[in-house]
């Protein structure tokens, strides 16, 4: 149940986005809105496709090269779909595809799924430092752009600021201490074997990400990883030019990356944050706010189709190349 509320919770999030950015429209603005939104070059799908696929190739390629030092070295093929089914559950439920495809190669590879989790995690820290020197570049190249827009949320916060009352977060904080207590002292042997358990795939999770360490192929490492994230870039600055108006510089795809990588995290799949901050950033850049959502929201659903067709297919050919195989 809590599972299931937090992924409730997280969509309603996107759905709120989604209410809330559509409403940032103006009522004469509507007519661009949905103009630009039928003027998409939608050929511009294509090359984004196949820029994504090799991305999607690369990271294969790159987690594949993690496993090495684990002394497992699964088929280029199978990698390459679970990796897919992996971004194809992360639609549904948010973090289900990581646990997902380790179990799928572990069934069709025969290796340990505790180990390999441990090298998705190794895999995550380092997207999470990619992540960061793209926003130093953003940063570095744009820098007016982003002070503009923390000044701008500055005098938003001004205008609306928040109220919380100390007392009741004391009182929420003593009533959950209070209540794991309890919990603790009934489920005393429970909690025990529990813990042995959760200590033993830990242990399988940190051999996982100490691999990362252990790597015979640095450069090829660092190589997947600029690919995969040039990739992106790539795939940002092509799609800006799907809508008119909206085609912009290198540098301004690079801010666009940057904030619209936030909007994946936030939201499952990033619906709804994903079109909202690309349109702010393109705002800040000089582009109408109504035109900056026509390509975020083009440029989500491109993306959200390529998961849904490169993801279906691997979930047929995923049985069918190891029964081949075999």
């Amino acid at each position: 149940m809590s599972k299931f509320l937090k992924i409730a919770f997280f969509f309603f999030i996107g759905i709120l986005l989604i209410w809330w950015s559509l409403h940032q429209i103006p009522p004469q603005e509507w007519d661009k809105f949905t103009t630009s939104l039928k003027s998409t070059k939608y050929w511009i799908v294509l090359p984004v496709f196949i820029i994504l696929g090799f991305s999607h190739f690369l990271r294969a390629l790159r987690w594949r090269l993690i496993m090495e030092p684990l002394g497992y070295k699964p088929s280029i093929m199978n990698t390459f779909f679970a990796v897919l089914i992996g971004y194809l559950a992360n639609l549904a439920v948010p973090r289900l595809g990581e646990v997902l495809k380790c179990t799928l190669l572990s069934k069709y590879e025969k290796v340990p799924a505790e180990k390999i989790v441990g090298t998705i995690v190794a895999e995550r820290a380092f997207d999470v430092l990619s992540l960061g020197i793209v926003f130093i570049l953003a940063l570095t190249l744009q820098f007016n752009v982003i002070e503009s827009g923390w000044h701008q949320l500055q005098a938003q916060a001004a205008q609306n600021p928040a109220k919380t009352n100390h007392h009741y977060f004391l009182y929420a904080v003593v009533g959950a201490a209070v209540i794991a207590a309890i919990l603790l002292f009934v489920f005393k042997k429970k909690l025990q074997k529990t813990i042995a358990g959760i200590k033993q795939i830990l242990f399988g999770i940190w051999e996982g990400v100490i691999s990362a360490t252990k790597l015979k192929k640095h450069n090829l490492f660092f190589l997947y990883s600029f690919g995969i994230w040039f990739m992106y870039l790539l795939a940002t600055y092509i799609g800006l030019m799907g809508t008119e108006g909206t085609a912009s510089s290198f540098a301004t795809a690079i801010s666009c990356l940057a904030y619209a990588s936030i909007g994946m995290i936030v939201t499952p799949g990033g619906i709804g944050a994903y079109a909202y901050l690309m349109a702010k950033v393109l705002e800040l850049n000089g582009v109408e706010y109504t035109l900056g959502l026509a390509n975020g929201t083009v440029q989500w659903f491109a993306q959200f189709l390529i998961i849904i067709v490169m993801g279906g297919l691997s979930l047929i050919l995923l049985p069918l190349f190891n029964k081949q195989d075999k």
